[in-house]
């Protein structure tokens, strides 16, 4: 059997395969994280709620309503984006011109509300969401074999992330978002509508994370705290890659998702820190982030 620094092949692009798939799921919701705090100045903590809500969304609208997954990954997002919609009109907005701690702490504690909710009605056990059965069974690749729904889920977070980036970046609405954010009062009196655009920011940024939870449905056990537990590490993520970077924090989500799996190949022991280690030598180095500015 091939080998490589003593490990199986299988094994060994196995663990890169499942950190490139970890990693997918850092780089969208870092993406949705950028996307606001770099537009609305806002660290949203509740980003990982979002997250947890949409896949409650998907299992929710199969068990009550028959929706399949492709039914759900659009149904998910437009709910959750709407709930994105009442929080940024009657919560976030007063908050704008504020240190944005005070963000922090508001998206912070929703997110506590949110997850206290899901906990009181589903409990902690978790539930589970099949695999479509066009995505289910795996291929031989001959080096390893890979499971179908996996190889989507790493399609599918290219696809939306290299989109969102091409739209903000790329795009005349793009450029209305950034100067919006940057010069509102110049903005409007073009006659442009700054908050509505703001408004529909924040419900673009709470619907990729609810993608990414339908994305993840079928991978993990669906619990009101899968979202807790992977916001620390998309926040180290977002840092290392630069706050308010859009392509920072894609690149460097996908980067960290397979460093984290060749380390659980090499030294299992540190998987679960590598990502804070090398985030605190990045701000040591360069306290900006490897793509942001320096102010």
């Amino acid at each position: 059997m091939t080998e490589i620094f003593g490990i199986p092949i299988q094994a060994f692009m196995g663990q890169l395969m499942l950190g490139l798939v970890n990693g997918s799921f850092y780089a969208m919701l870092s993406l949705g994280l950028a996307v606001i705090f770099g537009l609305l100045g806002i660290v949203n903590f509740a980003h990982g709620a979002l997250y947890m809500i949409g896949a409650y969304v998907a299992w929710f609208s199969l068990e009550k309503f028959g929706l399949n997954y492709w039914m759900a990954l659009i149904v998910a997002p437009l709910v959750v984006g709407a709930l994105g919609l009442v929080i940024e009109r009657t919560l976030l907005k007063h908050l704008y011109k504020l240190d944005p701690i005070y963000g922090l702490l508001l998206t912070f504690g929703i997110s506590l509300i949110f997850e206290g909710v899901f906990r009181e009605q589903y409990g902690v056990s978790g539930q589970s969401y099949s695999v479509p059965e066009a995505l289910q069974g795996a291929t031989n690749l001959g080096f390893m074999v890979l499971p179908n729904y996996r190889a989507w889920v790493i399609v599918a977070s290219l696809i939306v992330c290299l989109g969102t980036w091409a739209l903000i970046e790329k795009t005349s609405l793009g450029a209305k978002l950034r100067a919006g954010t940057e010069n509102p009062a110049l903005v409007q009196a073009f006659g442009i509508n700054v908050p509505m655009m703001v408004m529909f920011t924040y419900a673009g940024g709470a619907a990729l994370a609810a993608l990414a939870g339908v994305l993840a449905a079928p991978v993990i056990q669906i619990t009101p705290l899968m979202g807790t537990n992977l916001i620390i590490v998309v926040f180290a993520v977002v840092v290392i890659g630069g706050m308010g970077s859009i392509l920072g924090s894609i690149l460097t989500g996908l980067a960290l998702g397979l460093v984290e799996g060749l380390t659980k190949v090499f030294y299992p022991e540190a998987s679960n820190i590598v990502v804070f280690v090398i985030m605190a030598i990045v701000l040591m180095i360069r306290p900006a982030g490897l793509f942001g500015k320096e102010k």
